[in-house]
């Protein structure tokens, strides 16, 4: 009789086969190679939600549309990804989300006009967008919490690591905040949030890591609980948890069995609460400006920085700015 058990493929696909007719004499000659380090191939973008707080300029379009000066929200998150090595990109939509959809896709009309027009610069801008990676979707029927969406994408992830990143969380930087949480999976082999420091009030706003420092990883913190939108009192730490992460394929098994929360909605937090329990967790201080672009003010200011580092906008844009009575 021949039995065959196999550890999965996140802690090494090692297959060991044992003919039970035969003892082995020595089991310190069987021996099995390690697997390769994993790698971040896909990037999910969690895009069903409604955008209240853009309303009425969100009634007929998706909130990941809004542009900062001309460009899409969810292009910057896409670029991003694209630029951190992801490979194929998964889109969490709902209703009326087609627009963005056709963004990333070939407008034959519009690169037709173009051309025939002489407008190389916009025809090469047009197809640049439509040549942006593999992109899938996923329908979200109903808006059940960020831990529901990220939930939706587990047949598309499959067995391995992956990313999460949330449009309206804008980070600029001279190397990508995906990039540079990459380069830390890359070195833990485990999950890695990305994290700010966040003072007074608006930390109740947020997910909080309570964390210590990795010494000799500037940056780098080793997680033990994570508490959703604490009192500014009760924080457990000043850093808060912004829109990057990148997961294990085992969020999804803590994810399946975590309970909805308040309002019906599964919460990523609590999936990875759980995630701790059997994997060490990781945050990550990116370098970089983080925008709120969900956010008005935020959206605004984002807006103003965006187009004053532009060559083309920045100097006239800057004048003008100079000459306003404030």
């Amino acid at each position: 009789m021949i039995s065959e058990a196999r550890v999965p493929r996140w802690r090494g696909d090692v297959t060991v086969v044992v003919d039970k007719r035969h003892k082995p004499k020595n089991i310190r000659n069987v021996r099995s190679e390690p697997m390769a380090k994993m790698k971040v191939r896909k990037a999910v973008f969690p895009a069903a939600g409604l955008g209240t707080r853009f309303l009425p300029a969100t009634k007929s379009m998706p909130k990941e549309m809004l542009p900062l000066v001309d460009k899409p929200l969810v292009q910057y998150g896409v670029e991003e990804a694209l630029a951190a090595g992801c490979e194929q990109i998964i889109m969490i939509t709902g209703r009326d989300k087609g627009p963005m959809e056709d963004h990333f896709d070939i407008s034959y009309e519009l690169e037709a006009m173009l051309e025939q027009r002489g407008k190389t610069e916009l025809l090469a801008v047009a197809r640049y967008v439509a040549q942006l990676g593999h992109i899938a979707y996923l329908r979200q029927k109903q808006a059940m919490g960020l831990g529901h969406a990220v939930l939706m994408a587990k047949d598309l992830v499959g067995d391995e690591p992956f990313a999460v990143l949330l449009p309206d969380d804008v980070i600029d930087g001279t190397v990508p905040c995906l990039k540079q949480m990459i380069d830390v999976f890359d070195d833990v082999q485990a999950s890695v949030l990305a994290t700010q420091v966040v003072e007074g009030p608006e930390i109740s706003s947020y997910g909080v890591l309570d964390c210590r420092p990795v010494p000799g990883r500037p940056r780098v913190f080793e997680v033990d609980n994570l508490v959703e939108k604490p009192k500014a009192s009760e924080a457990p730490s000043r850093n808060a948890i912004i829109g990057r992460y990148i997961l294990t394929p085992r969020i999804f098994d803590y994810l399946e069995k975590t309970p909805l929360g308040a309002g019906g909605e599964l919460q990523l937090t609590d999936g990875i609460r759980g995630l701790l329990q059997s994997e060490k967790v990781y945050g990550y201080s990116f370098d970089g400006t983080r925008h709120d672009a969900g956010d008005k003010m935020g959206f605004l200011k984002a807006t103003v920085s965006f187009a004053l580092k532009r060559e083309d906008l920045g100097p006239g844009f800057r004048a003008w700015l100079k000459e306003l009575e404030l």
